[in-house]
């Protein structure tokens, strides 16, 4: 493996920026100094005037295989994510098959080792009648990210609405419990009574898929959490109300229920529903901007845990949407037909540094909140940071150069982006994955896999 020596970049870690070299030696950071000097090989790199971030550790995405590979796979969305600065992922288990079985999660764990240029580990999958296989994954501990529930509407038999599931897997679960929580029944009837009134559009799904049927969902996962002394963690908070839920008063490795927000709830909000349509169709639905702005709010003073994408293709005709002379073009309106999902993962990064520029957040918090705070909050063994030992994992960001998202640039199987026509004035120029340089200014080095993640966990 090849000697990579960056010389005079700005480091961005642990809250502090600083000028240093950083030399990359068998896939680990060998050493951080102001002026490091190596003799033999080495391949160095003038850093200067631009920033060394931490990978980013996406906590959730959906790269759709097995079974749903007209939409993505793993190879597909792992190199994607790359070229955004994305080193590592957990991925969910809504494929065809669902992952009911420690059998199934297995082969999905093999077919990123042979596939994945990310790092990579994935969710068991759970249902209303697969408990015995659920709590296997406590012998698993060490090498699986956790156990996804959806408490919600789902496809496949994902859906866990059985109280007394619910309360077993709460009960014994010794690994994380990450959970989509949307109640059922108040997304059912508010469906049926604006069905009952009009004919439905795309501005109709955060009036359906409510603030009181997140922040309901969200009551009783916490409530079945403090019960249990559960580790629980709520993905994708996309409401004000439910920030009530969570405190900021304890550090985030003491905690025992943490959440996510995802990038799209702090960008979009409704009132962009009239321009993008079923493009921003998303469970949780993208809310009211009151909605986005306490998110950031809380965001800042770390009510809120880690930013990930929730990365979830589809392809352009299951949005009602063709690409004509390289615009995108609304065929159909269909709202109830139209899938629920956005591709984001290679564009997230850009996405939160545009804020940076803004002077929304500052680029330390970006690096805590995707990187340094997943890692805690998952422990996530030696990666995360820039430290001596630890993987090197990590990206190199211009913030002088602008990044056009167009169709061109997309690495997406399904070729479109919600983002389309964007300028980010930010560019990803550089990612190492466990010490390799995957991807450089838009030239790849696929000849090394990610590596599966390993959690410290007792």
């Amino acid at each position: 493996m090849a000697q990579y020596l960056i010389k005079n970049i700005t480091l961005v870690n642990e809250g502090k920026k600083w000028v240093s070299d950083v030399l990359i030696n068998e896939g680990v950071i060998a050493k951080i100094a102001p002026a490091i000097e190596v003799k033999g090989a080495v391949t160095e790199i003038d850093g200067t005037g631009k920033y060394l971030l931490p990978g980013v550790i996406d906590d959730q995405v959906h790269f759709r295989e097995p079974g749903l590979t007209h939409k993505a796979s793993i190879y597909t969305e792992a190199k994607a994510a790359v070229a955004g600065g994305v080193t590592s992922f957990m991925e969910m288990p809504n494929t065809v098959p669902p992952v009911f079985t420690q059998e199934l999660l297995e082969q999905k764990y093999e077919i990123a080792k042979n596939h994945a240029l990310a790092n990579y580990s994935f969710f068991m999958g759970t249902s209303n009648d697969n408990l015995e296989e659920v709590l296997k994954t406590n012998d698993r501990k060490r090498d699986v990210c956790g156990i996804k529930i959806f408490m919600g509407s789902s496809t496949g038999g994902l859906l866990v609405d059985n109280y007394l599931t619910l309360n077993k897997i709460f009960g014994e679960a010794e690994v994380l419990i990450a959970t989509h929580c949307e109640d059922e029944k108040i997304i059912k009837a508010n469906l049926a009574r604006i069905q009952s009134e009009k004919e439905l559009e795309a501005s109709d799904h955060p009036v359906i898929r409510s603030v009181e049927a997140c922040f309901e969902s969200s009551f009783t996962a916490v409530q079945l959490a403090k019960q249990n002394d559960t580790r629980l963690h709520i993905l994708h908070i996309s409401t004000a109300k439910e920030l009530q839920l969570f405190s900021n008063m304890v550090p985030l490795k003491d905690k025992r229920i943490t959440n996510e927000v995802c990038v799209h709830h702090l960008h979009f909000t409704a009132d962009d529903y009239a321009a993008l349509g079923n493009r921003i169709k998303c469970n949780p639905a993208i809310k009211s901007p009151e909605n986005k702005e306490a998110l950031w709010e809380a965001l800042l003073d770390d009510r809120l845990d880690v930013i990930a994408t929730d990365h979830a293709p589809h392809l352009l005709s299951e949005k009602g949407y063709e690409r004509r002379n390289g615009e995108l073009v609304e065929v159909s309106k269909d709202y109830a037909h139209a899938h629920a999902g956005l591709p984001l993962v290679q564009h997230s990064l850009l996405m939160m540094l545009e804020y940076v520029k803004k002077g929304r957040i500052s680029i330390e918090k970006v690096v805590e909140k995707m990187s340094h705070a997943v890692a805690v909050c998952f422990q996530i063994e030696n990666r995360g940071f820039i430290r001596e030992g630890y993987f090197a994992d990590m990206v190199i960001v211009d913030l002088q150069h602008e990044t056009e998202v167009n169709e061109a640039g997309l690495l997406y199987k399904c070729a479109w982006s919600p983002l389309e026509g964007t300028r980010f004035s930010s560019t990803i120029e550089k990612t190492f994955v466990n010490g390799h340089l995957v991807y450089g200014n838009g030239v790849w080095d696929e000849s090394l896999k990610g590596a599966r993640l390993q959690f410290n966990r007792p």
